[in-house]
């Protein structure tokens, strides 16, 4: 691998060598072995014929410029790895000094994607030209993955755009833009329609440009709008740890803290110190736990899902036209806009007219906005909305290749609609109902053709929430199946597969997090603490307003559905202390949650005005002998415990998918990289300091959080969940 190199040399008339990278052993170029070896004996080269060169134009022979860093090296990295991966980040770092201070005009011809690394790189250079491409993204994303921008993205876009403007629209967030909204932010100078216009640009500004320098090389260079030693930025430094921890709610979140460290740290030194200020950081999260659990769950789980990996082989692939919601209501009005976002031909049926248009209310609502802040044309809002058809004539669903259901949560209701809407469907339609919680199976006995049926659970709010969960009934079809996933994908949803159970996996798993909330403070702790211990743990939303927002009185209600279920095979379920917290508020105090006006939380007019002052009178408030940590594990390692019995008893079929449905479906703290993911890493060790400190709960707390018996022989054995 050593005799080769992956970028291809080219000399114009003019002097301008093109290199063009173009890794032989890997669909996309990233910062591997042969890029560590390529580069340094490129800059060689470029050094050796300086003399020769006029300008140097670097793009990519990929459809993508560079797709960053090596991620399976980082969830290999441990602390005892640092001195090693210090020497590394600073090498690599020197690579792209030497390319910026080559002392002759360096451009980035981005041709597709140059996200991380692949940014870093384009900024070393002195001037960017962006192909206008589809697909093509360009930004800072290491955030969202735990790390931060460790080749001096932190660096160089603080000295671009000075600290507070680096901070909050580069590396803070994650953003990453198409080429003419990064052309806006400043992180690109150009961007081009064709290939060649990129080409021609690159040169003609690499000519027009001889003696280019980077700003901060330049003599006399300041840092736009001062460092921390500016008095007029100095007054306005304090809000910016205020307004991180706003943003993190105190959970766990390493990344956010050491970007802004590192920009503000670095801001204050030269460059070279600057960038060993960043590498000291970036190393920190490489070699640390949370950057391995969002790598796993937000690239690698998330590849499996994206790219079909639940999806039965050999199906062709389906693409529904037309499509029937039944049910105008909160849900149906929902899907019914992505529906129609995604092309298809929408029927949205209710039980009266007036009802159904209320629901396409919904979408004029959304597109309405989108018009109103630019990022959408009056024309394409107008063509989105001609595609929804409100009615409540039955007989408008003739014909439709795909029936969505979103009617109540009542067994003979849904089946009465079935049985009225099936005839008119094609014959191989797809019939999906969005049931959060009643068995797939037992719905599929309402139609003639129980293999075309699948559960398709929604979150709310539809048009925000990415997760789709799809549930497969005893027999539901491998054909079914492939079609459900293939219309999540149509409708850019997120497909985690489960098969059939009573609350299936995410509405059976935050269920046992609302009611371990509900008896801490049946407990007497105080509400506010519970809120608290849930967002510094990394959840979202405090459990006791998520509880409002599902309903108290959905809870009783499914809960005695699973009472009664039980009980007709035999079987008594557990107590829990959170039920008759619970069973008071709605029973006692007309407190049924956010839609009845009232719940753990007041409210008005919709609004959430604070936790109700009632609370402390009915089961008192003043229990602070439970340590903060406990009231976090309590809620974090409930839900893992379910998880892992959904496993057991083949709910859930993949550990992605758990992982990707826990984070997306049901807000399980991001940091943790999902419900398995934790468990792998927990507390440094792994499975069995999991297992140790459920047991510590189980003694204190209660026989629910006894380890289950596949989880202690796992950890016994050394295993992790894969």
């Amino acid at each position: 691998m050593t005799d080769i190199n992956m970028f291809g040399w080219e000399m114009d008339e003019a002097g301008i060598v093109t290199l063009t990278m173009d890794d032989p052993t890997a669909s996309v170029n990233t910062m591997n072995e042969l890029f560590l070896t390529s580069l340094p004996a490129t800059l060689d080269r470029l050094e050796a014929e300086k003399d020769k060169i006029n300008g140097v134009v670097l793009t990519s022979a990929k459809k993508t410029f560079f797709a960053g860093a090596n991620l399976d090296l980082v969830l290999k990295a441990t602390p005892e790895d640092a001195a090693q991966w210090t020497a590394m980040t600073n090498d690599m770092k020197a690579l792209f000094r030497r390319l910026e201070t080559l002392g002759r005009p360096v451009v980035a011809a981005i041709n597709g994607a140059a996200l991380g690394a692949g940014l870093e790189l384009a900024l070393a250079c002195h001037h960017r030209v962006a192909l206008d491409v589809k697909g093509s993204t360009i930004g800072l994303p290491e955030v969202n993955l735990g790390l931060l921008p460790g080749g001096g993205g932190i660096v160089r876009t603080v000295r671009m755009f000075g600290i507070q403007t680096a901070i909050m629209n580069h590396l803070l967030q994650g953003q990453q833009r198409k080429p003419k909204d990064a052309l806006a932010a400043g992180v690109v100078d150009e961007v081009v329609s064709t290939p060649e216009e990129m080409m021609h640009a690159a040169k003609t500004w690499a000519l027009s440009n001889l003696d280019a320098a980077q700003p901060w090389d330049v003599k006399g260079y300041k840092i736009p709008g001062g460092t921390p030693t500016t008095p007029s930025f100095a007054a306005n430094l304090p809000a910016f740890p205020a307004n991180l921890r706003k943003q993190i709610k105190g959970a766990p979140m390493p990344a956010p803290l050491a970007i802004m460290a590192a920009a503000v740290e670095g801001a204050q030194v030269d460059f070279a110190n600057a960038e060993r200020i960043e590498t000291e950081y970036f190393v920190g999260l490489a070699t640390g736990p949370v950057s391995k659990n969002m790598i796993q769950a937000f690239f690698f789980d998330m590849q499996h899902i994206s790219k079909g990996g639940d999806r039965p082989k050999d199906v062709p692939k389906y693409t529904a036209k037309k499509v029937v919601v039944l049910g105008a209501g909160m849900m149906g009005a929902g899907i019914a806009y992505e529906c129609a976002r995604a092309g298809m031909e929408v029927v949205l049926k209710d039980v009266s007219l007036a009802s159904a248009e209320k629901g396409k209310a919904y979408s004029q609502g959304i597109l309405d906005k989108a018009v109103s802040r630019g990022k959408m044309t009056a024309e394409a809002r107008d063509e989105i909305l001609a595609r929804i058809l409100p009615t409540e004539n039955m007989l408008d669903a003739k014909g439709a290749d795909l029936m969505i259901e979103a009617v109540f949560e009542d067994p003979a209701l849904k089946k009465a609609v079935y049985a009225e809407v099936v005839p008119l469907l094609t014959p191989d339609a797809l019939l999906g109902s969005n049931t959060s919680s009643l068995p797939v199976t037992g719905l599929a006995e309402g139609v003639d053709r129980p293999e075309d049926f699948i559960g398709l659970h929604f979150f709310s709010p539809v048009d925000k929430m990415k997760l789709l969960e799809i549930v497969v009934g005893k027999k539901t079809s491998d054909e079914a199946l492939a079609k459900a996933i293939d219309v999540a994908v149509q409708i850019r949803k997120l497909p985690i597969v489960v098969n059939d159970s009573r609350g299936f996996f995410t509405s059976r798993v935050i269920g046992t997090v609302v009611t371990e909330a509900a008896a801490l403070v049946g407990e007497g702790v105080p509400a506010n603490s519970v809120e608290q211990a849930a967002l510094q743990a990394g959840y979202p939303v405090g459990q006791l307003a998520l509880t409002d927002e599902v309903s108290l009185t959905l809870a009783l209600k499914i809960k005695k559905a699973a009472e009664a279920e039980a009980a007709a095979g035999g079987l008594t379920l557990a107590d829990h202390p959170g039920y008759p917290v619970i069973e008071k508020l709605v029973t006692e105090h007309n407190r049924g949650g956010r839609a009845a006006g009232a719940g753990f939380y007041d409210y008005a007019e919709g609004k959430k005005l604070g936790l109700w002052p009632g609370l402390k009178e009915v089961f008192g408030g003043d229990n602070m002998e439970i340590p903060f940590k406990d009231l976090q594990d309590r809620m974090l390692f409930i839900e893992v415990i379910e998880s892992i019995k959904c496993l057991d008893e083949n709910v859930l079929r993949t550990v992605p998918d758990a992982n990707i449905g826990s984070i997306f479906g049901i807000g399980f703290p991001a940091w943790s990289g999902g419900v398995f993911q934790i468990v792998n890493t927990y507390d440094g060790v792994g499975p069995k300091a999991f297992v140790a400190r459920a047991r510590e709960l189980a003694e204190k707390y209660g026989e629910r959080f006894t380890p289950p018996a596949s989880l202690v022989a796992m950890a016994e054995a050394g295993g992790t969940y894969q």
